[in-house]
């Protein structure tokens, strides 16, 4: 078959199958009228008159479209290559939403500490609409006093470090579980790192959300991938959000359909969990004090409806956004630590040597052990520096007119932080595209709570992500365990260098291809 008959097959799976693309085939007509009108009409601005304000720059964009057409199917990635040509702050046109792109850690300062007041709300965006009960979350929800009371709750009967340090019992028994199965299967061959990752995530996180293991109430791999499709959708375009008049694209691309599917697995989901707990408590014949965070939104209902509207479909998305959240990141970010370490066999040794130094002979890693493990605080910050789980977080929204560096900004604006970028910034890091965990070692002052603005992958001031603390223990022990307990390698004499690294679409930034290693016991003596 000749390269001109392949050709046509070739376009369809590469570039026609992006959905972007593939919507704006169907508008090419209306485009091209568009633009011949616009050949022949002269500019309307009167020759004198007020002086226009100054706007961040813009590329050149298309009209109705603006610049969509300039982002690819890895925004981050796109918008990187754009600041690299247009500057670290940009005001790019998606479609009629102005949107702000900042790229350098002064910057991404000025939007989330100085300025954090006016950039405190969230855009109304079709999918987290439809898939978290119209922004009654806390991640997407409009800033205001409903958002401050969930958050507040959130922190205080979940996220908060009793709340964590309660959980030790939870996190040790799920990673020794999880060291078991791989144990377990480590003989038949290659194993799938990141499934056991994930599952870990979600049963950890169901246990302390709704008191059961995932497994125990749909299955595991049903949550996972009712989690993963809404995390994709989170992420996903909608032609609603930018050409309102488009929004019928919807139906045509399949979005609207998958949306609508997702809703209603979640929404089942969470209605099964909150009468499983309702029965269980109305059972309960002493009441103590509930760890389970499920439960404490129950007994609040009726004492939080005194002050504003709270029922069941709050508990629901709240339920589902910490649910999600929690599984996703925590999952993405302990694939990502592994997936380095295995291409990066010098630092994966002296992780190796760090943990045996400090646990000695003891077989299994414990919490009072992560204490002493600084190189493994390095190659988790070290990670997080390259593969930020939000590479441009989630979208805050400008509530009135500001200035950003002489720039004027308008009310209304769209604003994202590209946190991928600033963690590749040579005029920030050395040797940016390394891996390079010492980078971190001694007395580096450099965290990723918020305080400093070149390490942000979870954000910082309002809109920061509450779960850190929530996080990072369990990605600590899962990585000290896997590392102390087993020996890696890549299967089929991969070299390190072929392991493919690309992220996959979505809100969150996931590998795109399952991590799968040789794993041999090494029970250390």
């Amino acid at each position: 078959m000749s390269p001109l008959t392949l050709l046509p097959q070739l376009l369809h799976r590469t570039l026609l199958s992006h959905p972007i693309v593939t919507s704006i085939l169907f508008l090419l007509p209306l485009l091209l009228l568009s633009l011949t009108l616009s050949s022949f009409c002269k500019p309307t601005t009167p020759k004198s008159g007020p002086k226009q304000p100054r706007l961040p720059p813009c590329p050149p964009k298309l009209p109705i479209l603006g610049n969509l057409h300039q982002l690819g199917p890895l925004p981050h990635r796109s918008l990187d290559l754009l600041s690299k040509k247009y500057g670290p702050i940009m005001l790019l046109q998606l479609g009629r939403a102005p949107t702000l792109i900042v790229s350098t850690p002064e910057l991404a300062r000025e939007i989330m500490k100085e300025q954090d007041h006016k950039f405190a709300t969230r855009p109304s965006l079709t999918f987290p609409r439809k898939l978290l009960y119209a922004g009654r979350d806390i991640a997407f929800a409009p800033y205001g006093e409903y958002w401050r009371q969930a958050r507040k709750i959130s922190v205080l009967h979940l996220l908060s470090n009793r709340r964590v340090l309660a959980y030790r019992a939870i996190r040790e028994e799920e990673v020794s579980i999880m060291v078991d199965q791989i144990s377990a299967s480590s003989s038949l061959g290659p194993v799938n790192v990141s499934k056991a990752l994930n599952t870990l995530a979600k049963d950890f996180v169901a246990r302390v959300t709704v008191g059961k293991h995932a497994r125990d109430e749909m299955g595991t791999d049903a949550v996972g991938e009712l989690i993963e499709e809404t995390a994709s959708l989170l992420g996903a375009f909608h032609w609603s959000d930018y050409v309102p008049w488009l929004a019928w694209m919807g139906a045509i691309t399949g979005a609207d359909s998958r949306a609508n599917k997702a809703f209603r697995d979640g929404n089942k989901f969470m209605e099964h969990v909150i009468e499983t707990r309702k029965k269980v408590l109305e059972q309960e014949e002493e009441k103590e004090e509930s760890n389970v965070f499920i439960d404490i939104l129950l007994s609040l209902e009726k004492d939080l409806n005194r002050h504003f509207h709270f029922d069941k479909e709050n508990i629901k998305a709240i339920i589902e956004d910490i649910f999600g959240a929690g599984t996703d990141s925590t999952y993405i970010v302990m694939d990502w630590v592994m997936a380095e370490l295995v291409r990066n066999p010098e630092a994966m040794k002296k992780l190796k040597e760090e943990i045996r130094d400090v646990v000695g002979s003891r077989t299994t890693v414990t919490e009072d052990d992560l204490i002493n493990m600084s190189y493994l605080k390095a190659v988790i910050k070290e990670t997080l520096r390259l593969h930020p789980p939000g590479p441009l977080l989630v979208p805050r929204e400008l509530m009135e007119d500001t200035e950003i560096q002489g720039y004027h900004v308008p009310k209304g604006t769209r604003a994202f932080a590209n946190i991928w970028t600033i963690g590749r910034d040579p005029e920030v890091w050395d040797s940016p595209d390394e891996f390079r965990p010492e980078r971190f070692g001694g007395h580096d002052p450099i965290d990723f709570m918020g305080h400093d603005f070149e390490l942000l992958p979870f954000g910082a001031g309002r809109r920061m992500c509450p779960g850190i603390q929530f996080a990072i223990p369990i990605i600590e022990l899962a990585v000290a365990n896997l590392m102390h307990q087993f020996d890696w390698k890549l299967p089929n004499a991969m070299e390190e260098g072929e392991m493919d690294m690309m992220e996959a679409p979505g809100l969150t930034c996931r590998r795109k291809v399952k991590l799968q290693l040789l794993a041999t016991p090494c029970y250390c003596k």
